[in-house]
């Protein structure tokens, strides 16, 4: 149980979960360079002791397995895990009364506790540009915070029982913002923050927000937590942490006693300023828009404070840990909050919200002997309208019959659907909707559509594992691989607007139909490099569903409309790039040589094994 973030360092040193950098490393590239390569090689956690242009050290890969995950909080891991088990289920409470009364006595000292004495991050105050500035693309807008907690009120009922401890990007530098007086706030639709913003606007005041940086790691982690409707960020922080979390309030401001940094200011109604671009984490940069900018009031720094950092790209990267141990921590909840689901998974290699895949229940119509999607698709509906699910674009959903199923084996989990799913029955669009702010797949910022492939019942086909013949030769699509069974990969032409885009997969779907029938290969994906995209089930999963947006970028061989539905014999997904897309993120080679030395005899990562 750590009371800071200096205790975790020197207790992950101790075991062996850290190593300290000595040499001087600047925060323009370098330090995110170091972190990506640390990272890829499964190595520790970092402690950056000299930053070039800040007096603060840094830490970075702190969450990056989920082993070294699990020791941080292992201490108070079950119990957390057993409070947000009874949230969900309270009868679970009268099967073991005894377990309970240990969790209750876990939850009571979680409750946060004001405190009127020490508050040691206000040591002393600085300003922005005193801090760390990480940089970490080369076409990033500026520095960024990447593991912030962003804590707001609510302007109707105030006080921290009612507030939001959320993990949204904050811009520290660069574009127009004026240094050390304003920072920006890139919030994703469906956030707490964004309620907040809307009541303060409404009666228009201010909205008070509060950034803090580091403390206890149960902080951090509490602040990313997709949490059940009246369970508070703030009380699960200080169930992780094992202690309770300790605020006073300075200048009105909330502010976290054991943060590394505590950053105040306020958004007023109206004002936003350009934020970005930002390499985000659907692998691709988030480009430049018009956010809240925030009128920095205080700056505050604990003494011998650390500023934690990750950086996020093409996944899987630290926060892909980050899921997996939200995911084993609060799993029951989506199972708990939509009756009838026994999994969802949120794809990582497609960058998490674009795809998901998940098992539902089919128990509407047991006497008839057809097996078909009825309640899946209830279940479908549910799901993209929950929370941060809602954003996603592809939903993949059957029930279990005789083999039990598990979507995390994705391969497994795609042949099973793809082997029974009706292709003139079993594709649902949803179109004109909204997506991940950070998706540039769609429409517009936040415009875009979704489709549910739903499968149920007996086995309809047998998937191919070669190439079909009538996929070879097909002029203008080229290089036909397979990806897995039941799904080619074809080299099409540069995409250059839709209009023309309609017309080649015309043409391509018309040269299927004359050259015969492909019932073995449902799916079909048109890309500009088939080769990358059938390397790797990855290459497949990141390319396909974050560069394609359903209702624009699906099409079908002998597809047809009826009452106003959509069909086909196989599905082709134009996975091509899009002009209106953003540009993938593509690390400085120059600095990659940079950091070399670090890694070579005699500098501090040298026992890394590459």
């Amino acid at each position: 149980m750590y009371r800071n973030m200096e205790e975790c360092i020197l207790d992950l040193e101790k075991h062996g979960h850290l190593i300290r950098i000595h040499e001087e490393v600047d925060p323009y590239l370098e330090m995110a360079a170091i972190h990506l390569r640390v990272y890829e090689a499964g190595g520790p956690a970092l402690l950056f002791e000299r930053v070039k242009g800040s007096k603060f050290r840094a830490v970075s890969n702190l969450f990056g397995t989920v082993e070294r995950s699990k020791f941080i909080f292992r201490k108070t891991w079950n119990n957390t895990q057993n409070i947000i088990a009874l949230r969900n289920n309270p009868l679970s409470a009268l099967k073991n009364p005894l377990k309970s009364v240990g969790t209750g006595w876990a939850a009571l000292k979680a409750l946060p506790m004001k405190q009127l004495g020490s508050r040691p991050v206000a040591a002393q105050e600085i300003s922005i540009s005193d801090l760390p500035l990480i940089h970490h693309w080369p076409m990033d807008g500026g520095a960024f915070i990447t593991l912030p907690q962003v804590y707001t009120e609510d302007p109707d009922k105030p006080g921290i029982m009612n507030s939001n401890l959320g993990m949204y990007r904050i811009q520290l530098s660069g574009n127009s913002y004026e240094q050390d007086r304003e920072i920006g706030v890139h919030y994703q639709i469906h956030r707490g923050i964004g309620i907040h913003q809307h009541k303060a606007n409404k009666k228009g005041v201010p909205l008070k927000v509060s950034c803090f940086v580091g403390g206890p790691p149960a902080h951090t982690l509490s602040a990313v937590m997709p949490l059940p409707e009246g369970l508070s960020e703030l009380t699960v922080a200080g169930m992780l942490s094992g202690r309770r979390f300790r605020y006073s309030y300075l200048d009105g401001f909330c502010v976290s006693n054991e943060a590394d940094f505590v950053i105040t200011g306020e958004i007023h109604p109206g004002e936003t300023k350009p934020e970005g671009p930002f390499g985000d984490h659907l692998g691709y940069y988030s480009l430049a828009h018009q956010f809240p900018v925030m009128r920095v009031h205080k700056v505050y720094a604990r003494p011998n404070a650390i500023w934690p950092f990750t950086v996020v790209g093409r996944p899987p990267q630290e926060d892909t840990a980050f899921g997996e141990l939200i995911h084993e921590l609060t799993g029951d909840a989506v199972r708990q909050e939509i009756p009838g689901v026994k999994e969802v998974h949120a794809v990582d290699a497609a960058g998490v919200h674009p795809l998901l895949f998940a098992i539902g229940s089919e128990r509407y119509t047991p006497y008839q002997q057809v097996k078909r999607p009825a309640e899946l698709l209830t279940i479908a509906n549910r799901i993209l309208g929950t929370g941060q699910l809602s954003l996603a674009k592809y939903l993949f959903i059957t029930a279990e019959e005789s083999i039990p199923l598990d979507t995390h084996r994705e391969d497994d989990f795609l042949t099973y659907i793809l082997e029974r799913m009706d292709l003139h029955r079993d594709i649902h669009f949803q179109t004109q909707t909204t997506i991940d702010t950070l998706d540039y797949s769609g429409t517009g910022l936040n415009s875009g559509s979704k489709v549910v492939f739903a499968a149920y019942g007996d086995k309809k086909r047998e998937l191919c594992r070669d190439v079909p013949e009538v996929l070879q030769g097909i002029r203008g699509f080229e290089n036909p691989r397979l990806i897995m069974p039941g799904i080619v990969a074809l080299q099409g032409p540069q995409f250059e607007n839709y209009q023309q885009a309609q017309q080649e997969m015309e043409a391509f779907s018309l040269a299927v139909q004359e050259k015969g029938s492909l019932d073995s290969c449902p799916m079909i994906i048109v890309c500009d490099d088939s080769s990358f995209l059938s390397e790797t089930l990855r290459n497949f999963l990141w390319v396909t569903f974050t560069r394609s947006n359903p209702s624009h970028d699906m099409h079908g061989v002998n597809s047809y409309y009826k009452d106003k539905h959509w069909g086909c014999d196989n599905v082709i997904i134009d996975a091509r790039s899009k002009p209106h897309q953003a540009p993938p993120l593509i690390p400085d080679h120059s600095v990659e040589r940079k950091i070399d030395r670090l890694f070579a005899q005699g500098g501090s990562l040298s026992g890394i094994k590459l």
